[in-house]
């Protein structure tokens, strides 16, 4: 897992992959964070059901929050992740901006590799995102994207073991 930017080989063997920003990551995990809430929202609305036609609402909403809830959230997140972008590489979110989860030559990424990079983003997003902008790289990497040698791209890029990045 190196930080350094491949050296430019000759132009007819390079690859260039352009680097999504920051704001249009940032959109994306914002969408996949409503659809993900709003289908959490109905199942857990759902299981609470049967609290409400007993006229027991209180009980529901007394162990609803908390640790166990956070931790239901993130392992959703986590899978959701997960089984997006080992399967397409695109979460929703990623799909309706048109960016890409890759290796760091722009191929599809290995399933330990995004195990990684959406651990961070599910339990860790805060201090991931802190310490990615903190310590960035060329790459724009958050601190578990670069521990897992991922990148995110905007779609069209072609995998290359020869690359250039290029941020937008």
């Amino acid at each position: 897992m190196s930080s350094d930017i491949p050296a430019n080989p000759p132009a007819g063997n390079r690859s260039d992959i352009l680097l999504a920003n920051w704001i249009d990551r940032f959109l994306a995990w914002l969408i996949d964070f409503v659809i993900v809430n709003l289908v959490l929202w109905a199942i857990f609305a759902a299981v609470a059901i049967p609290f409400w036609l007993d006229g027991t609402p209180e009980r529901w909403f007394q162990n609803a929050d908390g640790p166990a809830r956070w931790a239901i959230t993130s392992l959703v997140f986590f899978a959701y992740w997960i089984y997006f972008e080992t399967t397409t590489g695109q979460s929703l979110g990623k799909m309706a901006l048109r960016l890409k989860t890759t290796d760091l030559n722009g191929n599809r990424a290995n399933i330990r590799s995004i195990a990684i990079e959406s651990f961070g983003k599910a339990f860790l997003l805060p201090i991931d995102l802190i310490l990615g902008w903190i310590f960035t790289n060329e790459k724009r990497q958050r601190i578990f994207a670069r521990a897992g040698d991922t990148i995110v791209i905007k779609m069209g890029q072609s995998g290359s073991s020869d690359v250039q990045y290029k941020k937008d």
